[in-house]
C-alpha cells in the first residue's frame, strides 16, 4: 500500500511535488454523466485524497489548473485536470479545505458512531453513505428504536467532551495488531500495508480515508432519525461539525421567518399552524359547497333553454375534480358533450362527457391542444394538461364535433 501525503497529514493545505506523467482522458461528470475531455495527471505524491473507503474524492488545484476529480488505481492516485501539466515539472497543489474539512468530520464522526452503537446497542455498521447534505450508516438490525437513537447520540457526544486523540498507524500485512481491528473487508486490488485510524480507548478500524486528529475537532453530532434500508438493516441520518452549525442556521432563519408569518414565537408555531389547516380544510369545504349551488343553478339554466344545445363548456378555476363529479352527477344527460375545465394558472384538469363515439373523436384531440394526457371509458373522459391557455381552441374543435354530429 502506498500511503499518500493526505493520508500521512490530512491537515496539509498545500503540498509541492513533481508531474510523473500526463495524457489526454475523458471523466464522467458526477451530476450530468456527460463524459468531460481533459488530463490525467499522476504525481510523485498528493495531497488531495483519492475517492475511497466510502469517502469521496478532493477537490482543489494544480498549479492554478482546477482538479475535477481524484480517483485510486492500484497504487496511483489518479488527477482528472482541466488543462495539462508538463511532465518532470514541480507542482504545487491546493487542496479544497473547506469540502476536506468536511468530510474528514462526516467520515471520524462515522467511524465513531459506528463504534458506539456496536459497543453500546450490538448493531454492527454493514455499510454507509457520506452524503452531500446528510450521511448515513446502515446498521445490522430493524429493531432500532429512537430511544435507542436518543442514548447513542448523547454518547458519541460524549467522546467528543473527552477530547480523545485520534491518530493513524500503518501496519504491514499479517502484524498480529490486524486482528483486534475493525474491517469489512480491504479493496480486491490491495496489496501491502494497511492503514490503522484508532480513536483513543474505543476502537481500531482500517481505513484509507482522511480524519480528524482530535475528537474535539468533530464538534458536535447530531443523529436526525433513521429509516428502513435493506432487508433486515436500519438506516441511521447524522450530521457532523460545520453540517450541524449549517443545518441550525438554516432552521435559525426559517424559524424567524414563520415568527414574522405567524406573529408569535417559536413555542406556538405548532399550534397556529394546526389552527391555519384546519380553518383552511374549513373554508375550503365551504366553497366546494357554495361551487356546487353555482354549478346547480348553471346546470337549471342551461337545462331551460329551448332548443337544448347538444354541447356546454364551463370551467372554474377554483373547483376541484370532486366538483367535476358533482357536475356530471347533476347534470346527467349523455346526449350532449359536456366540457369542465378546472385549474389554476396553466395546469389542470378537463374532463368531457357524453356521447362514447363522440368522445373517442375529441377526447385525445382536446388532451393534445392542451399539453395533457388523459383516457375515457364509456360517457367521460379525463386528462391532466399543462396548458388551459389553449383551451378556447379545444371548446372550439368540440364545438365542430358537436355540429358535424348533429348534420
Amino acid at each position: 500500500m502506498v500511503v499518500f501525503a493526505c493520508q500521512r497529514d490530512s491537515f496539509q493545505k498545500e503540498f509541492s511535488t513533481t508531474v510523473v506523467s500526463c495524457k489526454p482522458a475523458v471523466v464522467k461528470n458526477d451530476d450530468s454523466k456527460i463524459d468531460v475531455p481533459c488530463y490525467e495527471v499522476i504525481c510523485e505524491d498528493t495531497i488531495l485524497f483519492p475517492e475511497g473507503g466510502g469517502q469521496p474524492y478532493d477537490l482543489g488545484e494544480m498549479n492554478g489548473v482546477p482538479v475535477l476529480k481524484v480517483l485510486r488505481r492500484g497504487a496511483e492516485a489518479v488527477h482528472y485536470v482541466e488543462k495539462p501539466l508538463e511532465e518532470g515539472a514541480p507542482v504545487k497543489q491546493v487542496v479544497d479545505w473547506k469540502r476536506r474539512l468536511d468530510h474528514m468530520q462526516q467520515h471520524s464522526g462515522q467511524h465513531l458512531i459506528t463504534a458506539i452503537a456496536d459497543a453500546t446497542l450490538g448493531y454492527s455498521t454493514t455499510s454507509w453513505w457520506l452524503g452531500e447534505d446528510v450521511s448515513h450508516i446502515e446498521l445490522d438490525t430493524n429493531k432500532l428504536t429512537q430511544d435507542e437513537v436518543d442514548k447513542l447520540e448523547a454518547s458519541v457526544n460524549e467522546k467528543i467532551r473527552e477530547a480523545l486523540p485520534v491518530y493513524a498507524t500503518v501496519l504491514k500485512d499479517g502484524d498480529p495488531a490486524l486482528d483486534s481491528s475493525r474491517t469489512r473487508g480491504l479493496p480486491k486490488d490491495h496489496i501491502g500495508e494497511v492503514r490503522i485510524i484508532t480513536i483513543a480507548k474505543v476502537e481500531a478500524n482500517m481505513c484509507c480515508g482522511t480524519h480528524v486528529s482530535n475528537l474535539a475537532e468533530l464538534q458536535a453530532i447530531k443523529l436526525l432519525g433513521f429509516g428502513k434500508g435493506k432487508k433486515g438493516k436500519t438506516n441511521l441520518l447524522f450530521l457532523v461539525g460545520g453540517r450541524v452549525l449549517s443545518r441550525l442556521d438554516k432552521m435559525y432563519k426559517r424559524e424567524l421567518e414563520l415568527n414574522l408569518l405567524l406573529k408569535n414565537g417559536p413555542d406556538s408555531h405548532t399550534m397556529l399552524v394546526d389552527k391555519l389547516i384546519k380553518s383552511n380544510k374549513a373554508i375550503n369545504k365551504n366553497l366546494q359547497n357554495a361551487l356546487k349551488d353555482c354549478a346547480s343553478l348553471e346546470i337549471t339554466k342551461f337545462k331551460a333553454l329551448d332548443p337544448k344545445p347538444k354541447f356546454f363548456h364551463h370551467c372554474r378555476k377554483e373547483a376541484e375534480m370532486d366538483y367535476c363529479n358533482f357536475f356530471i352527477r347533476e347534470f346527467n344527460d349523455p346526449e350532449v358533450l359536456l366540457f369542465l375545465a378546472i385549474g389554476e394558472g396553466a395546469e389542470g384538469h378537463v374532463v368531457l362527457f357524453g356521447p362514447p363515439d363522440l368522445l373517442q373523436d375529441v377526447g385525445p384531440k382536446v388532451a393534445d391542444i392542451l399539453d395533457g394526457k388523459g383516457n375515457g371509458k364509456g360517457n367521460r373522459f379525463q386528462a391532466k394538461v399543462k396548458d388551459l391557455k389553449a383551451l378556447p381552441k379545444a371548446v372550439k374543435i368540440c364545438e365542430a364535433a358537436c355540429h358535424a354530429s348533429a348534420a
